[in-house]
């Protein structure tokens, strides 16, 4: 498939995804990036784990930035908790080169995954 093509059908992709869609692929990003981080410490690259960490940080970012919190109400209030304490906890986990850290941080997010993906369904 030619470049050009794979963007078009990459772009097309996401905008025809609901919100709560695109929710459920941010998670899943997330968790990816993170899975990728925890492979990169295990073979010391320590550049790649940080790389990978803060695009999961950025995600994280891009969702606690969408919530909508006069709507959301205690959700919102509670995810936005949440998503600071990833946040931090990945800060930690980059800098002290934890993987345990950082699977704590998947575990979150997969069960957050889980919850948007029946609510997206």
């Amino acid at each position: 498939m030619p470049a050009n093509a794979l963007n078009a059908y990459k772009n097309n992709a996401v905008t025809t995804q609901t919100p709560g869609q695109i929710v459920v692929l941010l998670y899943e990003g997330a968790i990816r990036f993170l899975k990728q981080a925890i492979e990169a410490l295990e073979q010391k690259q320590y550049a790649e784990k940080g790389r990978l960490i803060n695009r999961t940080i950025d995600i994280i970012s891009e969702l606690n930035a969408a919530l909508d919190m006069e709507k959301g109400g205690e959700v919102a209030v509670n995810l936005r908790k949440l998503y600071l304490f990833m946040q931090e906890h990945l800060l930690k986990a980059n800098f002290q080169k934890s993987p345990e850290m950082v699977q704590e941080v998947i575990t979150m997010l997969e069960e957050l995954h889980g919850g948007w993906k029946e609510i997206a369904a």
